[in-house]
């Protein structure tokens, strides 16, 4: 079961290294312990839903808590602390787009606002509930999971909004492709969230934004359905792909979604480099994506990034030894790391690394 006040599921702990402890205590001061509020204790405060009956609506109050939030630090400081809450008065779960289509005609017909709810992992506000005198109606799009088609022809697949990453690249894996989009909220966020928040994965200087890979699908919206037939380029008027592309929900309720999709890589590789400063890590970075090194990604850490990571990683002995090794080329002060990453055919990696 999903974590209620933070990140993950409940089955997995995530212990703390005392030498991290002993780093936050340096770096932040000693910590009070937390006084998390109980689930009981915020069920207790869950008022009375404001939605009349319907079938597919639940009005449970533990389910209306599991959607009152995002993934943001104020989300998870309200949830922890049980301030500053606001419930749906509902959460649906549609298996199909007929079920879609009878919710939004419900909410125009009582007047309920809705929100679209994918992952949950939205960290700028925009799956919370707000207060006011208007209902709110939460559609949770995660039963709509299944992959629909694929043509390896076209390097085409179509699949249910609702899909997570990690079941998405298991049914392509299975069949010996990639979508290549790994957001940092891959294990838990879904297609058409991405879509929805015109995503940028880890690795998109190599397959591409969600909005390279977004080539067609479907949205429920209250006056129709907006289909996005996957056609190839046109220049014929504006492309509504773009409309759909990170609006947030606010045009409709993505419930079906086509996508580019690649070969699996024949190899993969994953390089740290060390600067002295964030400047000098700025200027590396700037000459490789300008020389069209075929990299998959880069990420640069500013110091105190980079000092956290070290941190976390919890491998004393190996960061003693990178430490040492740092100091001895002169790279002590203000270090910051740059993360290469290259994908693809063997012999073009191997040529990139040299």
């Amino acid at each position: 079961m999903r974590r209620w006040n933070g990140w993950g599921e409940e089955s997995v702990t995530y212990p703390v290294d005392p030498s991290l402890t002993a780093f936050l205590d340096r770096v932040l001061g000693s910590a009070l312990p937390p006084h998390d509020v109980a689930f009981a204790d915020v069920l207790a405060t869950v008022p009375e839903a404001r939605l009349p009956a319907h079938p597919l609506i639940s009005t449970k109050a533990e389910v209306r808590v599991l959607h009152a939030s995002g993934q943001s630090l104020p989300c998870w400081i309200d949830l922890r602390t049980g301030r500053f809450l606001t419930f749906p008065d509902g959460v649906a779960h549609p298996t199909d787009e007929s079920e879609v289509r009878a919710l939004i005609r419900y909410a125009s017909e009582v007047g309920t606002q809705v929100i679209p709810y994918g992952g949950g992992t939205s960290v700028v506000g925009h799956i919370n509930p707000l207060s006011g005198d208007v209902p709110v109606l939460t559609v949770n799009m995660s039963r709509m999971n299944g992959l629909h088609h694929m043509d390896e022809s076209t390097a085409l697949a179509t699949f249910g909004a609702g899909i997570t990453g990690p079941d998405l690249e298991a049914q392509l894996r299975a069949k010996g492709c990639t979508l290549g989009h790994f957001p940092q909220s891959f294990e838990l966020s879904t297609l058409g969230g991405w879509i929805a928040a015109r995503s940028s994965g880890q690795q998109s200087l190599y397959y591409g934004r969600i909005e390279r890979l977004f080539v067609g699908g479907k949205v429920e919206t209250p006056i129709g359905v907006l289909g996005l037939p996957a056609h190839p380029a046109s220049a014929a008027g504006p492309d509504l792909r773009e409309i759909v592309l990170g609006s947030e929900g606010r045009m409709g309720i993505i419930t079906e979604a086509t996508v580019h999709i690649f070969p699996l890589p024949e190899c993969e590789a994953f390089h740290g480099v060390f600067f002295p400063s964030f400047d000098h890590g700025m200027a590396a970075v700037r000459q490789i994506a300008q020389a069209g090194v075929p990299v998959s990604m880069m990420r640069l850490s500013n110091a105190a990034e980079t000092t956290t990571s070290l941190a976390l990683a919890g491998h004393k002995r190996t960061i003693g030894l990178i430490e040492r090794l740092l100091i001895w080329r002169g790279v002590e002060s203000e270090k910051c790391i740059l993360i290469i990453g290259f994908t693809g055919r063997a012999r073009i990696v191997r040529a990139a690394i040299k």
